[in-house]
């Protein structure tokens, strides 16, 4: 597991005390016949991603009420901010004692949770962060259940060659997602003779000012094909100002990357309209009767669909799995629980315990192929 292979694209006043709850599913049999395992959500609270998470829980053990596991699933909210993150991750690890932890949201949260993972030995596994800067390969204790950013351009370059623009100025926000896309994006378009005069980089906490200032610079030059590779929250805000500006005509093209594309249930009616026009290639989404049935289950029209949400489904119900596959082929039970020194000061990275399940939940979770909703992973 680490990427989709079944996917192809288509046209510091620091607040440690993050609140926290753990919730458990239990179907068929009470709780007290079932090994509780427990497992750290980062989340956003107001992200539908949640939902989806908790409607996964209960289909996989409706789906497998024989198994002697149980996730117990320790939410933090994320707070979208990276401290905040980090510590929730902290928090989840040493006093939660949690074997693995859920989605850090963004790919600048992710590296400051992978590297505590590590540290650790508890698997961070995301489906959100997509910066190719984050290798799995590089880091022993993260699993990928999506793809990295660098799989869309050779869609985006064929857009780009089909319609012959001869130069691009990509507009990508200023964080690790924002950067780790640019080298991969420039090379596809060096191989199909298209510049890139300029590029336009905007901070996250940019005021709507700024963006209208760098909107205003990018209108003085020749170029009218702009690439946009950015989270919902700072792309949303970039297409207002824009729309305000004019900047949304017959005369200039937006391209948007799958960081926009997947995720527009979130930015608002006003951004959705202000990218009326708007091209963008996301990943297709195979139909099958698995998905079907969740649809007409949960009534769920296929346009509401939200892809991001789904990866979350899939992931959580692969987790599950991996648990239950890791947790009774344990040599003891003694390897099952967390081992922890004497000495525990809060936050303290020499205070993390280890357990030997946690490696075991990394084997197994990487080592399996699940038919998801999302496709084969």
């Amino acid at each position: 597991m680490g990427t989709i292979g079944s996917w192809s694209y288509k046209f510091l006043a620091i607040c440690f005390y993050v609140p926290l709850f753990c919730s458990s599913n239990e179907l068929h049999v009470g709780a007290a016949e079932k090994e509780m395992v427990k497992v750290g959500v980062i989340i956003d609270n107001n992200s539908i991603v949640g939902r989806y998470i908790d409607m996964a829980l209960s289909d996989f053990y409706a789906e497998h009420a024989s198994y002697r596991t149980r996730l117990s699933l320790c939410s933090m909210d994320s707070q979208k901010d990276v401290v905040a993150a980090a510590s929730a991750a902290l928090d989840l690890m040493e006093n939660e004692e949690v074997y693995a932890i859920i989605r850090p949201e963004w790919s600048s949260q992710a590296k400051f949770v992978i590297d505590l993972g590590a540290r650790a030995q508890v698997p961070i596994i995301s489906f959100s962060a997509t910066s190719p800067s984050l290798s799995p390969a590089q880091n022993n204790y993260f699993v990928r259940t999506t793809y990295d950013d660098s799989v869309q351009v050779k869609a985006i370059a064929a857009v780009v060659q089909t319609f012959g623009w001869k130069e691009v100025v990509p507009v990508y926000e200023d964080t690790d997602y924002g950067n780790g896309l640019i080298p991969y994006i420039t090379d596809a378009f060096q191989e199909i003779d298209t510049r890139v005069p300029y590029r336009s980089v905007i901070h996250p906490s940019a005021h709507d000012i700024d963006i209208l200032n760098e909107l205003v610079k990018l209108m003085t030059m020749q170029t009218r094909v702009f690439l946009v590779h950015m989270t919902a929250s700072l792309g949303s805000r970039l297409f207002l100002q824009a729309n305000k500006a004019g900047m949304l005509n017959d005369e200039t093209v937006w391209i948007v990357t799958d960081g926009l594309t997947s995720l527009l249930d979130p930015v608002g009616y006003g951004a959705k309209e202000s990218m009326q026009g708007v091209i963008g290639v996301r990943p297709h989404l195979p139909m099958s009767k698995r998905l079907e049935r969740f649809k007409k289950k949960y009534l769920i029209g296929t346009r509401k669909l939200n892809l991001f949400a789904l990866r979350g489904y899939d992931t959580v119900s692969a987790l599950a799995n991996a648990v239950e596959m890791a947790w009774w082929n344990s040599s003891t039970s003694q390897n099952r629980r967390r081992m922890r020194p004497n000495t525990r000061t809060r936050l303290n990275l020499s205070a993390l315990g280890v357990s030997e399940m946690d490696p075991e939940i990394l084997r197994w979770i990487r080592n399996s192929t699940v038919n998801g909703l999302t496709g084969q992973f």
